[in-house]
């Protein structure tokens, strides 16, 4: 037998449904709304079944211990560290392992941004299951959401709730933790650029980090990075430049040596394509 809330401890806010309804009309929550939350702490016994799903997605941190969640027949194990999102209209099910019940922060979310950032993140019924670089900030934003529900329902708290909730998603659908291989692979090789902004890094050198071919490695690179190797890095170079041009003295020369541009020319022609401005006129503009 399970149950699906009652756990000592535990904090649990649900908005009354024409509060939500009013609220997915109204500037500043029509795009997301936080329609329900809470914390579970050691939820022995905890489970849920939906035969058709609901209108919300469910967003489920785990902190500690495990349990697991079934969507379309399939069964995945959930432990600390892992977060579950179920879309919406999709029936599920999940609970708490009998001998190691988990601890769980949770909301529910609604509105009309949201199958944007389920679709942009990869929060999927195949794949409802990922593990995040940090579960810790994770859990702070579904507190404030906790919290700001928790004071009352006044249009300040809904505004606020729904703020932390649209934060939230933004995280989760940026944060490309996986434990996919392949998926990994390209992160690693996005690090790597990232600390070797100003060096020349060829798609072939990569490929070969990653033990994969170059063409092999460059559509995968694309189709989880959004760009290509080579685009990818000539952002990194213009974000470098354009903070050195803000915050220091150097010289375009000397910028363009700094960040792997051995043509101080052809650096200002690239900056220009980026940024639809040259160096120098972008340090006069007024900023901040």
């Amino acid at each position: 037998m399970t149950i699906s809330d009652g756990f000592p401890g535990q904090r649990l806010h649900v908005l009354p449904r024409p509060v939500v309804a009013d609220a997915l009309t109204r500037p500043g929550t029509s795009h997301l709304v936080a329609t329900d939350s809470g914390y579970f702490p050691h939820a022995r016994a905890h489970g849920m079944t939906r035969t058709s799903g609901i209108d919300q997605a469910i967003v489920i941190a785990c902190t500690k211990g495990a349990g697991w969640c079934e969507i379309k027949g399939v069964r995945h194990e959930v432990g600390p560290g892992n977060v579950v999102i179920l879309p919406p209209h999709v029936p599920h099910r999940y609970g708490a392992d009998p001998a190691d019940p988990w601890t769980l922060w949770w909301l529910h979310v609604e509105g009309r941004d949201l199958l944007e950032f389920l679709h942009e993140a990869g929060m999927t019924a195949d794949a409802p299951v990922r593990s995040v670089s940090d579960v810790y900030r994770v859990v702070t934003l579904i507190e404030e959401v906790v919290a700001r529900m928790a004071r009352d329902s006044t249009r300040e708290s809904l505004v606020a709730a729904s703020g932390a909730a649209w934060h939230l998603m933004a995280v989760l659908s940026s944060d490309r933790v996986s434990q996919s291989p392949r998926a990994a692979a390209v992160e690693n090789a996005r690090e790597y650029l990232r600390s070797h902004v100003a060096q020349r890094v060829s798609v072939a050198d990569l490929a070969a980090l990653s033990g994969m071919s170059a063409s092999h490695f460059a559509a995968l690179f694309r189709k989880h990075a959004g760009v290509a190797v080579l685009q990818f890095h000539t952002q990194l170079r213009m974000d470098r430049a354009r903070a050195l041009l803000d915050t220091t003295d150097r010289t375009v020369a000397q910028i363009a040596e700094d960040v792997g541009y051995d043509d101080p020319f052809y650096f200002s022609r690239i900056f220009r394509k980026t940024h639809g401005v040259a160096p120098l006129e972008y340090r006069r503009q007024h900023k901040g």
